[in-house]
């Protein structure tokens, strides 16, 4: 691993590599609260276009309130194998960046089209 600003980086990987991670841009058409959880999270739904409605279990609690979330563009990988959490099945994995306080949602700053991968 090689050192940058204090923090270790991960292995270097070749393009392939990465080109086999797919990550798409999503809208989020529900959140609600996830109360079977271990930590605090929500349900969402979201629309990826062509690759259909996904759902996630996303821990975003410190810094959104679902009818917040309603509409949002977010980053998402999209092929990931499904995880069960609790009594429900989070297909996809919403990008963020946590902070002190919580994680910040990764979002295009411009409305884009849902199921555009990311370049």
């Amino acid at each position: 691993m090689k050192q940058m600003y204090g923090q270790r980086m991960s292995d270097e990987i070749d393009i392939s590599t990465f080109n086999s991670v797919d990550i798409r841009t999503g809208k989020i058409v529900e959140a609600s609260y996830f109360t079977g959880a271990r930590k605090p999270a929500y349900k969402l739904l979201i629309d990826f276009g062509p690759l259909g409605m996904k759902k996630s279990s996303a821990q975003i609690t410190d810094f959104y309130e679902p009818e917040q979330l309603i509409g949002k563009n977010v980053v998402a990988v999209v092929n990931l194998k499904p995880r069960q959490i609790a009594n429900y099945i989070s297909e996809v994995l919403v990008l963020g960046v946590p902070i002190e306080g919580g994680v910040v949602l990764l979002c295009p700053e411009r409305d884009v089209s849902p199921g555009q991968r990311i370049s």
